[in-house]
């Protein structure tokens, strides 16, 4: 069996390395970006979504937006109807460096890409979003404190 796995954790990998390097000038580090992106694609999204839109545990969701809203990227918004809820929305700064941001994603694509016709990148697309879902599966699974069977 191929090591697929493998190659997409280390094309993961590289990419956030290059971005946690790219994006210090900005005080962004550690996957901090993801979460702003996706705040200024999905302003007044909760926590407990944007985590699981990550895919990673409420805890780690809330050190990044702590450090996000510690610097002025991002803030919480009680919600009129349900003041228990907290929505997330980008600040002007957050708002300023989305562009930037967005650049360096479509910079990555196309590097990532490159020399692949359409029909491949979509046939890609498609096997990924496969592979993503039959992985969700065991990670919401997991997520609720179940151990799988190998």
């Amino acid at each position: 069996m191929k090591e697929i796995l493998r190659e997409i954790g280390m094309i993961a990998r590289a990419l956030d390395s290059i971005s946690n390097i790219e994006f210090k000038e900005y005080d962004l580090t550690k996957g901090q970006y993801l979460y702003l992106v996706r705040v200024c694609e999905n302003p007044g999204i909760i926590q407990e979504k944007l985590a699981e839109m990550i895919k990673v545990d409420r805890t780690t969701a809330a050190r990044a937006i702590k450090k996000l809203v510690i610097n002025g990227f991002i803030e919480k918004r009680e919600d009129p109807h349900n003041k228990k809820i907290k929505k997330l929305f980008p600040t002007e700064e957050g708002e300023k460096v989305f562009p930037f941001l967005k650049r360096e994603n479509d910079h990555s694509n196309s590097v990532a890409l490159a020399g692949l016709s359409e029909t491949e990148v979509e046939t890609l697309f498609k096997l990924l979003q496969k592979v993503r879902k039959n992985v969700e599966k065991d990670w919401e699974y997991v997520k609720k404190g179940n151990k799988r069977i190998y």
